[in-house]
């Protein structure tokens, strides 16, 4: 590589970690931007101690360490001189306070920020009594959306890559479906939701609750345990709603184009939620952001008279900002409704964090799924359009999470995962317009049985238990938060609970564990449509013709041979369909889809 070719590599690498670092001390996104560019421009002035990659990213954080120092240092000076002359106001740090703060975060967060290696010491004994859990679903966001698992992304997202050098990043990851719905149902009650009366597609505001009645929940069963549990955010599950007149269909016209509603009660308790699923406390939104009626439910009551009607929303000079007809409580708006979610989640583990017992928090993001609507401090922060400004937003909303916890002095015993339903809805018309690719180098997008549609981000940080700058390729199904949660606190699972659920907690641990045998082998993929893959190493079998969603038009896929198979290992793109060449493989893999598909 030549110069600048080795710079970039660097800068792609090492500026949202840097950032990230003076961000987490000076608490400001300016000063912490400023401080990294300023390293980097001295950088590309002084390349002999760059291009020695023996020596390098110690170099760097030498410089992070000097910048930081000389920032806290001059404003020390500043406030000092204030204080002269308004010696009641102001407070100045000593040349003491500084080193002392420097070096506590340097301690802590610098081996993080820097460690770039994958091999690591053996990691310490596990916590003695059980962590907080916070689990935290971003909607529509793509494997290529972070800079830690995409280099070449567009978008600045240096918490989650702060929490990617701070814990553990999974490569192979996987939601059990390419849309919404199903995967919360699988994350929730570690089953393939195709085992539900959900079939294919998605539920939409105003379905009825999917999860059955008397279902084991991940929620029930940490209550169980003697969990604090809360579900704040997207649902998507279905409501067990109430009519005025019983008589009567509960709205006209259809679940996608839903009219009259003056037969909703919305003023009763609203059944089949999070609360009669396990969670002790819920502030959620139905369904998705673009997606009628758009209300507050906490703990089963509307937060808000629901007086408002909105017509369809469509902003033609943005792809996205889009969101359907329905009602609108008095207190919702859509561009506040991420931040009303994390404001409620720092609530939450404040109020939680009091009380003794640990504490499970599903956090369901709203974004980047459509209407995509940035606050405006977050418009023009990407270079990839209003979608990457969102996902801006989502790293925000991420950044908050840690400093509540931090807050509430029980940050050295919180688990935090980090992770996406399914793959983001980015075109090929997207990535020719912004260069960015938000399903990294996998084919295909939300709703596909292709790698794009299901391949997730999944990031894991707590202290003292995950290894620092840590990476794992080991197969993950977003159905495996059950059997990994239950691992964890040396627990088994009840019978019929969680079938489809593999742990996958020697991974996180770097334990082995009395569970070894059970280690997830394959999955299965599970499309928009109703149709399904098999992954089994690094094959993986589609049972169908084309994406199996909404990538290729009907036409299109009618020409393409009835089913296919790719070698992942050689063919990422899944370009090469080389069925013809191993049909043995193929023959086998389609029974082993088939027992999966009729057990249970």
């Amino acid at each position: 590589m030549n110069k600048q070719e080795k710079f970039e590599h660097i800068f792609y690498r090492i500026f949202p970690k840097v950032k990230a670092f003076a961000w987490k001390i000076l608490q400001s996104e300016e000063d912490a931007e400023d401080i990294a560019q300023d390293i980097f421009a001295k950088l590309w002035n002084t390349p002999e101690t760059w291009e020695d990659k023996e020596t390098w990213h110690n170099y760097i954080y030498t410089m992070t360490r000097n910048h930081i120092f000389n920032f806290l240092k001059h404003k020390a000076v500043e406030q000092k001189y204030q204080q002269q002359s308004e010696p009641e106001d102001y407070n100045y740090y000593s040349t003491d306070d500084i080193h002392d703060q420097l070096y506590t975060y340097q301690l802590i967060a610098i081996p993080a920020a820097f460690s770039l290696s994958t091999c690591h010491t053996q990691s310490s004994q596990q916590q003695p009594t059980p962590p907080n859990i916070i689990y935290i679903l971003a909607d529509d966001m793509g494997y290529g959306d972070i800079n830690a698992f995409n280099p070449h992304s567009q978008i600045p997202t240096p918490t989650l890559d702060s929490m990617a050098s701070a814990g553990i990043m999974f490569t192979d990851a996987h939601s059990n479906s390419s849309v919404s719905t199903p995967t919360r149902y699988g994350t929730l009650t570690g089953r393939y939701a195709f085992r539900s009366s959900l079939k294919k597609g998605v539920l939409t505001g105003y379905s009825s609750s999917l999860i059955e009645k008397g279902r084991e929940t991940i929620a029930s069963f940490l209550s169980n345990q003697g969990y604090q549990t809360a579900c704040i955010g997207k649902w998507h599950l279905g409501l067990d709603w109430v009519k005025k007149d019983a008589k009567k269909p509960l709205f006209t016209g259809n679940e996608w184009n839903v009219e009259n509603t003056d037969n909703v009660d919305y003023t009763a308790y609203i059944s089949g939620g999070p609360t009669d699923c396990g969670f002790g406390y819920s502030c959620i939104l139905p369904a998705s952001l673009d997606m009628p009626p758009y209300i507050y439910i906490e703990d089963g009551k509307v937060t808000a008279p629901v007086n408002g009607y909105t017509e369809d929303y469509l902003e033609k000079k943005i792809r996205g900002a889009r969101y359907r007809h329905g009602d609108v409580a008095d207190d919702f708006n859509h561009q506040e409704c991420l931040s009303y979610f994390t404001q409620k989640s720092e609530e939450y583990i404040a109020r939680a964090s009091r009380k003794d017992t640990p504490y499970f928090l599903y956090l369901a993001l709203t974004a980047p799924h459509a209407p995509w609507l940035p606050g405006e401090e977050f418009k023009g922060r990407s270079t990839a359009g209003a979608y990457g400004d969102f996902v801006c937003m989502i790293d925000e909303a991420v950044r908050r999470i840690y400093t509540a916890v931090e807050r509430s002095g029980k940050a050295a015993n919180t688990l935090v995962i980090f992770t996406s339903d399914n793959g983001s809805m980015w075109l090929e018309e997207d990535i020719a317009q912004t260069g960015h690719r938000a399903n990294g180098a996998w084919n295909g997008a939300k709703s596909d049985l292709w790698e794009g549609g299901h391949r997730i981000p999944l990031l894991a940080t707590w202290p003292n238990v995950i290894m620092p700058g840590s990476h794992s390729g080991h197969l993950i199904c977003s159905t495996d938060l059950f059997a990994t949660l239950a691992d964890m606190l040396g627990t088994t699972l009840p019978p019929h609970t969680a079938e489809d659920s593999f742990s996958f907690w020697h991974e996180l641990s770097g334990k082995k564990t009395k569970k070894e045998s059970k280690e997830r082998q394959s999955m299965v993929y599970h499309s928009v449509n109703g149709l399904f893959a098999l992954r089994k190493n690094e094959w993986v079998f589609v049972d169908c013709k084309g994406s199996g969603g909404w990538t290729l038009p009907e036409e299109t896929a009618k020409k393409l041979p009835d089913t296919q198979l790719y070698n992942l290992k050689n063919d990422t793109t899944q370009l090469q369909n080389v069925l013809i060449s191993h049909p043995e493989i193929a023959r086998e893999m389609k029974r082993e889809l088939e027992a999966i598909k009729t057990k249970g």
